[in-house]
């Protein structure tokens, strides 16, 4: 984004900041009545939940979030889960009308980008420190994005997909809860073929929705432009309180609600609700429209009653502009993103570094990277720790792990998942690999299932996806060297221990992230939080950084008091700071002053006589003073090192 269209949006993104303030604080400010997640299981439903409940004083209290899996587990499609949404609201309120409702599909199994599986894309990183000082995540993009569309709209239902940011001035959403209305953005025609594109009518109204097609095809129905842009599909959408009603009607009676919402039929928001409100369809086409499952009798029935119930209505289309289109949609794409593209987005306050301690050129999320350790180029650490004497290679994606004195390879993901029984299972994998298909780092996996005299699958497509490639561990480093050996086991080096790998339990990309444990990832998302912020204290007193420019902390928390002891307890945390004592006081008088001291020792007796000296001055202004803690590492560093008695008092 540059010039105008990036001013324009930067300040719309700060009018919905404020608008999402307002929906915290203001009772009476318009906002949604409900917020609903669906999911693909209840084990994703769950950490749904988790997430909500972890940030939930970051959310209107007075908006109900709810997140519905997909029913018994299976997959029922984009539409089968909208019509979920409907059942659920039913089953609340008497009638839609009034009712204001954001629903974010966010059930895929995020097959392309595993490592956003367990908890699926919608809670996955984006390179954005929030005003507030946290952390942002695509839900928290989403959640003030659209704090501003209750006010455009009366009532209806807003429906968004989970793996894609919109960036766009919600005042000029114009809709008057007739129908339907899809919100589009122009994007570059190489951008539409992979994603869905809408032919403009003379009336304003959807002429037809075109589902990845070629360029080729785009151009000849006249769907591109002379700037070679398209109106491409967003996912986001926008249903009027008698839409809802309608689709309601598929489902009310129980047997309905069989026939529409299985895995057999499995309904798609997009081809299956979509195709009938286009000027230009007709019902022999909608029979030959790509399903999300397979082609079968009951898809073909349910098509013609979805037909005769949306067919009276129309799809008004919302050309937004200047607007932005962000698709999270493969690991190749973050990487580009993280490593260049997020420069774009600069304006918005985005950074290829945010709440990490990394020094150099190394795109973090909630990242720690060592400054004794070697780190390639195209590199991105996700919420992950990087110790000393670790090498890791070119463009490389670590997430959710811990690396301390290996080498990881070039062009590979590395990612770690707690599972439910304490396990630890090590993912690795290329960056290029898709895992809908059958290879990893470029080779067959049936000609490695037939070299190694294994079965990778047990009645599953032969797919990276499914296949059983990945050893239990029982700590995370284990799980970093089984993943290693998978590597050199894939790719036929000397080092390979073969037999280790055939012993060991093992599990799939999906099987893996079905036995997630959701408490897990978000309490190692909060230890990286404690360690961050500690290392960057660590960094900031070896290179003497001035206490003024340190984020202002009033006490540690356990995590961060584990860190301490532990170093307090290693000699060569003293002798890397031999220069002087150095005391930081992070934080203001008003905000419950505490004075973290660090001695440096040099010599013993200065130490001592320094800290005597900010205690003194501390008592003297009547400034609160610093916790036993800090009090007890003055005491025992003084002890340990030269014996000095510690006096307390001035």
């Amino acid at each position: 984004m540059k010039n105008i269209p990036s001013l324009f949006l930067s300040q719309a993104y700060r009018d919905c900041w404020d608008d999402y303030n307002r929906s915290l604080k203001l009772k009476k400010f318009p906002r949604w009545d409900y917020v609903i997640l669906t999911a693909s299981n209840e084990q994703q439903a769950e950490g749904f939940r988790k997430h909500l409940e972890e940030r939930k004083s970051f959310l209107p209290k007075h908006t109900k979030f709810v997140a519905i899996p997909d029913r018994d587990g299976l997959r029922v499609g984009s539409g089968g889960a909208t019509l979920e949404v409907l059942k659920y609201l039913r089953s609340k309120e008497e009638s839609f009308e009034k009712l204001r409702v954001l629903v974010i599909h966010s059930g895929g199994d995020s097959k392309r980008v595993p490592q956003y599986s367990a908890l699926g894309k919608l809670f996955s990183p984006v390179p954005h420190k929030l005003p507030n000082g946290r952390n942002s995540t695509l839900f928290d993009e989403f959640m003030i994005c659209m704090s501003s569309v209750p006010s455009r709209i009366r009532e209806g239902m807003v429906l968004l997909s989970g793996d894609v940011l919109l960036l766009f001035n919600p005042l000029q959403i114009d809709y008057n809860n007739v129908g339907a209305a899809a919100i589009s953005f122009k994007e570059h025609v190489e951008t539409g073929k992979n994603h869905g594109v809408y032919l403009n009518g003379e009336n304003g109204n959807v002429k037809c929705c075109l589902q990845k097609k070629s360029v080729e095809v785009l151009r000849s129905v006249g769907a591109v432009n002379d700037s070679d842009c398209v109106d491409i599909d967003t996912g986001a959408l926008i249903f009027s309180t008698e839409m809802m009603e309608s689709l309601y009607s598929l489902i009310a009676a129980p047997e309905d609600y069989d026939r529409h919402v299985n895995a057999k039929t499995r309904l798609s928001l997009y081809a299956d609700f979509l195709y009938p409100l286009a000027e230009d369809s007709t019902l022999e086409e909608f029979y030959k429209e790509k399903p999300e499952g397979e082609f079968c009798p009951e898809l073909t029935a349910a098509r013609e009653r979805v037909w005769n119930v949306l067919r009276p209505y129309r799809m008004k289309l919302l050309r937004l502009a200047p607007a932005k289109f962000i698709h999270f949609g493969t690991t190749r794409e973050i990487l580009g993103l993280m490593n260049g593209g997020v420069d774009e987005y600069k304006d918005l306050g985005w950074s290829r570094i945010v709440g990490s301690s990394i020094k150099g050129d190394t795109a973090g999320y909630n990242s720690v990277l060592s400054s004794r350790s070697t780190i390639g180029e195209g590199c991105y650490l996700e919420i992950s720790y990087v110790h000393r004497n670790s090498k890791i290679g070119d463009h490389c994606v670590l997430s959710y792990i811990e690396v301390s004195d290996r080498e990881i390879p070039d062009n590979v993901v590395l990612h770690g998942l707690k599972q439910r029984d304490g396990s630890f299972v090590v993912r690795i994998f290329g960056i290029g690999d898709n895992p809908k298909e059958n290879k990893l780092f470029g080779k067959d996996l049936n000609e490695l299932e037939q070299k190694l005299g294994v079965r990778l699958w047990e009645n599953s497509a032969h797919s990276l996806w499914e296949a059983n490639l990945y050893a239990e561990a029982d700590n995370i480093q284990d799980g970093v060297d089984a993943a290693l050996n998978l590597y050199r086991i894939v790719n036929d080096e000397s080092a390979a221990d073969i037999e280790q790998w055939r012993n060991a339990e093992k599990k799939s990309l999906c099987s893996g992230f079905n036995a997630a444990d959701p408490d897990a990832i978000i309490a190692w998302n909060k230890r990286m939080e404690d360690l961050v912020a500690m290392d960057e204290i660590t960094k900031a007193i070896r290179h003497k950084v001035p206490a003024q420019k340190l984020q202002k902390r009033t006490t540690l928390t356990k995590i961060q008091r584990e860190w301490l002891k532990k170093r307090l307890d290693k000699s060569d945390f003293v002798e890397r700071f031999p220069e002087l004592s150095l005391f930081y006081r992070l934080s203001s008088p008003l905000d419950s002053e505490m004075i973290c001291i660090f001695p440096y020792f040099c010599p013993c007796e200065e130490s001592a006589r320094e800290i005597r000296e900010i205690l003194c001055q501390s008592m003297q202004e009547k400034l609160p003073v610093a916790s036993s803690l800090y009090l007890s590492i003055a005491r025992y560093f003084i002890k340990k090192s030269c014996g000095i008695p510690f006096s307390f008092s001035c």
